[in-house]
């Protein structure tokens, strides 16, 4: 249970620092890939293990890792995207949405049960997901730019589902640090020509307020994954039973965070979502 906790916990400190961005002009894009290196350099500290790249291709997790990498990139891409073309809570319910991913494959290749009151639990937490993440007045997906909150959709589902796969069959306990740290440097080295088209096409430079902020960004994020590996590892629960709670906890969290701290105003809408949410957890984990 206190992974799941500290794996809710770094996230939402996630959602805190990228909430500050904006407040201070960082250029996100530079700040995530300076976030990667530091979440390698992370992993590298507390790896119980040498980081031998020419050990490392041969480990079993290694195509899922390298697969990860590209994914990292792509899904905040095209959650940026999503958020400029169709708006935050488009983004936000997209991705949070896409829980439903590896609760399905949870059931179909881990073989979790499914009883009525957990059903029902999923099912209330989808729509909790939704209450709670809507905050945007008339922010509705335009027809014409559906494909990239669908790849938001999709992107992040496979990111948590690879994550389930790879713990559970390929990727052993005293590894966990250096399979996250490869997986970083992986995005990091996708994400090094995508800053440098970004500087010769748009004329802009290296800042170094971007740089530090990739830097503060960076630790909590790797422990972000880290704790998600060790929840998933943990076995409390079952796969889609963890997911469920993981995902609607961060959700509250941040919202709770962002009333709090951030002066956002919580609709109706967010605190029967908030509700929702807590009924959700008790159906799924009873």
């Amino acid at each position: 249970m206190i992974y799941i906790v500290l794996s809710v916990l770094f996230n939402t400190v996630l959602f805190i620092i990228l909430k500050l961005f904006s407040k201070f002009n960082i250029n996100t894009v530079q700040a995530l890939v300076v976030n990667y290196f530091v979440a390698f350099s992370m992993g590298l500290f507390f790896s119980e293990e040498a980081f031998d790249y020419s050990k490392i291709i041969e480990k079993q997790w290694y195509p899922g890792s390298l697969m990860l990498g590209f994914l990292f990139i792509g899904v905040f891409y095209a959650t940026a995207i999503t958020s400029q073309r169709n708006g935050l809570s488009v983004a936000s319910v997209a991705s949070k949405m896409s829980v439903i991913i590896p609760i399905c494959f949870g059931v179909i290749l881990f073989n979790d049960s499914v009883g009525i009151a957990k059903i029902i639990g999923i099912l209330m937490a989808l729509v909790a997901v939704y209450f709670t993440s809507k905050k945007e007045k008339g922010a509705v997906a335009d027809s014409k730019n559906l494909l990239y909150p669908i790849l938001v959709f999709f992107g992040a589902g496979a990111i948590d589902t690879s994550l389930k796969i790879l713990q559970n069959d390929y990727l052993p306990e005293n590894e966990i640090s250096l399979f996250s740290s490869h997986t970083f440097l992986m995005a990091f080295f996708v994400g090094v020509p995508i800053i440098g088209v970004n500087i010769l096409k748009n004329k802009i430079k290296m800042e170094g307020k971007n740089m530090l902020a990739g830097i503060v960004l960076g630790i909590p994020n790797y422990f972000s994954l880290y704790y998600l590996i060790k929840m998933l590892d943990s076995e409390v629960f079952e796969s889609s039973t963890i997911f469920t709670i993981h995902n609607v906890a961060i959700v509250m969290v941040s919202t709770l965070v962002g009333i709090l701290f951030f002066n956002e105003k919580i609709s109706s809408r967010n605190a029967i979502g908030i509700a929702m949410a807590l009924v959700a957890i008790f159906l799924v984990t009873s």
